[in-house]
């Protein structure tokens, strides 16, 4: 399979065409603690949400709050000015974050896996000492996101990986630009993909609701801002997070650098197995897929099942021999 020529040189348009932060001083400052601040509050007034009686609704209205804060931000501190241009795109984006990634399979399967936690087989798993349920809850947290994480990790990889399943998550990977609004752009059935990879393995570690709640909320927040079209100088969180700077290249055409930081939370899994990439150099601009996609939500609900979908796409490789 041949390598798809990435069209993007990164000298090839000047600064202001390919960059929207400015060389402010307090831009450029902003740009280093804007990231780590989204997500510790965010993190934060979530917790607080966790102790009243409707945990889930408080989490609901920090989100809300949280995407309009990133999109605000998005027209301050843009990293790539292009991607502030409108693609068509926001009814089929918001389409698929509230019918396919957020209602129908989340709340089903969450609401599945509260009643688990809650019943006394799972009970007596805690207490036979399996889930650390004396440790502290952040410490409880990063356990539940280290476990999940091995299975979205492979979830998220094998959509790479496997043609069939490719199919379905062209249609996240077919937009052309990053923002807030197509964090949520995901087929149910490249949804549902990740749930079964991730959340039974919660389940079978124990783990409580109010944990599965926090890392729910956190894999969202962390979502939002790797999508995000903020200028985030991460630093050495790019060693240990899925930033945004890491997911810029994962939307890359060229397969060297799309097939790659396959991690939705942590990098701990792609620094294991061999998938990390980040060179220091800016990611791609020019981001999408080689294939069509139609650009309506209904459009892109059937194309995946079209017979002519047996044609592999560029962007999907059976193995990451053939990328490199």
């Amino acid at each position: 399979m041949s390598e798809p020529q990435n069209e993007y040189v990164a000298d090839a348009a000047p600064r202001e065409l390919i960059t929207g932060v400015s060389d402010h001083p307090g831009h450029r400052l902003a740009s280093y603690f804007v990231w780590p601040a989204l997500l510790l509050g965010a993190v934060f007034f979530t917790s607080l949400g966790m102790q009243t009686d409707y945990p889930l609704l408080s989490f609901y209205g920090v989100y809300v709050v949280f995407a309009l804060t990133i999109g605000g931000i998005e027209r301050l501190l843009p990293h790539e000015r292009t991607w502030l241009q409108d693609d068509h795109q926001s009814g089929a984006n918001i389409a698929h974050t509230l019918l396919n990634k957020g209602a129908l399979p989340m709340l089903a399967v969450i609401g599945v896996i509260f009643g688990l936690a809650e019943t006394e087989q799972a009970a007596d798993v805690v207490a036979d000492g399996i889930w650390p349920s004396e440790w502290p809850m952040v410490a409880q947290v990063a356990l539940a996101m280290v476990g999940a994480e091995f299975g979205l990790y492979w979830a998220h990889r094998t959509a790479h990986e496997i043609q069939f399943v490719w199919r379905f998550h062209a249609v996240h990977h077919s937009v052309t630009r990053l923002w807030f609004l197509n964090t949520g752009r995901f087929h149910l059935v490249d949804s549902f993909w990740s749930v079964l990879f991730s959340q039974p393995i919660l389940f079978l570690m124990g783990a409580p609701a109010d944990v599965i709640l926090m890392f729910g909320a956190i894999t969202a927040f962390i979502g939002m801002l790797t999508h995000c079209n903020i200028e985030c100088r991460t630093g050495v969180l790019d060693y240990v997070f899925n930033t945004p700077q890491m997911h810029r290249w994962h939307h890359s055409k060229d397969l060297r650098e799309g097939n790659t930081n396959y991690g939705e939370n942590l990098m701990l899994w792609d620094q294991l197995f061999g998938t990390y990439f980040n060179e220091p150099r800016r990611p791609p601009a020019d981001i999408g897929i080689q294939t069509f996609m139609p650009p309506t939500f209904v459009g892109q609900m059937v194309h995946p099942f079209r017979k002519e979908q047996g044609v592999a796409d560029p962007m999907m490789s059976a193995t990451r021999e053939e990328a490199s």
